[in-house]
């Protein structure tokens, strides 16, 4: 049996990675890849959450460039959150992975609302939990959805999955063949270099409650299990380097 380093977790995963080449909405094969993953983990006997975005679908910045009013596009892209975790988790039943959905807005046809004791009881039992529609209020990110809940269950770690690159880099590395890639950083460091691993009011809530963070591409199959069983992948942020 091999030894995880984290005991709870919540896997961060951008909405753009389920949309994989195709660009926009859900990529099957993707979707699948990730569930796979999250399987193994989960076989590990780690208590898993997941917070998934919306952005393979609709992006609340781009609607306010449109003219639609800020908070409007903001709980548009909320609802396009739940449209992926759905997704996620007939992914992961149709593997016999046990799931539950938990919105932040009121929608109990398809999910349950959130509620932080029984997330933690799911959790207990060997259930996935999808943490969906953000945190219920505009203008805050998916990001701060994962740093939130995170503190709120008290994980571990939050695992910062990327769809293109495989780190936190000094610059962008499509664009800048000189790009650093870090192994390690603070979180002051991603405050002041402005690297944007997630936005100032994630990194300040991961820094309040002193919570780390994994930034790592999702993309290679089995990454997730290589994270959690304490490999030396992707880019990691903590207090202190």
């Amino acid at each position: 049996m091999q030894n995880p380093v984290y005991k709870r977790i919540v896997l961060k995963v951008s909405g753009e990675s389920l949309s994989g080449d195709i660009g926009y909405g859900i990529e099957a094969s993707v979707i699948s890849s990730i569930a796979e993953q999250v399987k193994e983990v989960v076989a590990l006997n780690v208590e898993v959450a997941i917070v998934v975005g919306g952005g393979n679908i609709w992006r609340g910045i781009a609607g306010t460039a449109k003219g639609i009013d800020r908070a409007t596009a903001d709980y548009m892209g909320m609802l396009a959150t739940v449209m992926n975790s759905l997704a996620l988790q007939d992914a992961l039943e149709s593997i016999d992975v046990p799931t539950r959905v938990q919105t932040s807005i009121a929608m109990q046809q398809i999910a349950e609302p959130y509620i932080r004791r029984r997330a933690i009881r799911h959790l207990e039992k060997g259930r996935v939990v999808i943490f969906a529609a953000g945190t219920g209020n505009p203008y805050f990110s998916t990001d701060t959805t994962a740093a939130l809940r995170a503190a709120e269950i008290e994980v571990d770690v939050i695992l910062m999955a990327k769809n293109k690159v495989d780190g936190v880099y000094s610059a962008d590395p499509f664009k800048d063949a000189s790009a650093e890639k870090f192994e390690t950083l603070t979180y002051l460091d991603v405050l002041n270099r402005n690297l944007g691993v997630m936005d100032s009011t994630s990194t300040s809530l991961c820094m309040d409650n002193n919570i780390p963070l994994v930034v790592f591409a999702i993309t290679e199959q089995g990454n997730i299990k290589r994270v959690v069983l304490g490999e030396k992948i992707g880019t990691i942020v903590k207090g202190s380097v």
